[in-house]
């Protein structure tokens, strides 16, 4: 998509204070969640121009393109707007895990109301170290 193509997208979403957006990640085909996170006017931009998701690390400050110290790719379906024009919904292809932990998703604690305790649905599929073999996380 080319910038002027991107625009008007880009005018129709309701970015807060600091200039972000959330966004949640949903896997196509199964609809898993798979995480949440933030974009800026130019994560998204980059996002709809280059087909690979892009958001913004509130950690870092910057850019953070999914993938890029740990492999774990997320490609574009289709991005969508909530009605409200200030919620995203991303629509990947997942490469391997979306969660930092090495888990495919980032939600896998459940909440049980008998024990007052969150209980952990999934273990990780990689471990943290070898997912980040330069210590970042992300």
């Amino acid at each position: 998509m080319s910038a002027a193509e991107i625009a008007p997208l880009l005018d129709a979403i309701t970015f807060d204070a600091n200039g972000l957006v959330p966004v949640i990640a949903q896997a196509h085909g199964s609809g898993e969640i798979l995480m949440m996170a933030w974009m800026n006017r130019d994560a998204v931009a980059e996002t709809l121009t280059t087909g690979r998701v892009c958001y913004w690390s509130r950690s870092r400050q910057s850019l953070w393109r999914k993938g890029e110290t740990s492999g774990q790719v997320q490609q574009l379906i289709e991005l969508r707007l909530d009605c409200d024009g200030d919620c995203l919904l991303a629509v990947v292809v997942q490469e391997g895990v979306a969660c930092h932990t090495g888990r495919r998703s980032c939600f896998f604690n459940k909440a049980n109301p008998e024990t007052g305790a969150w209980d952990v649905t999934s273990q990780p599929l990689i471990s943290p170290q070898d997912l980040y073999k330069h210590g970042t996380s992300h």
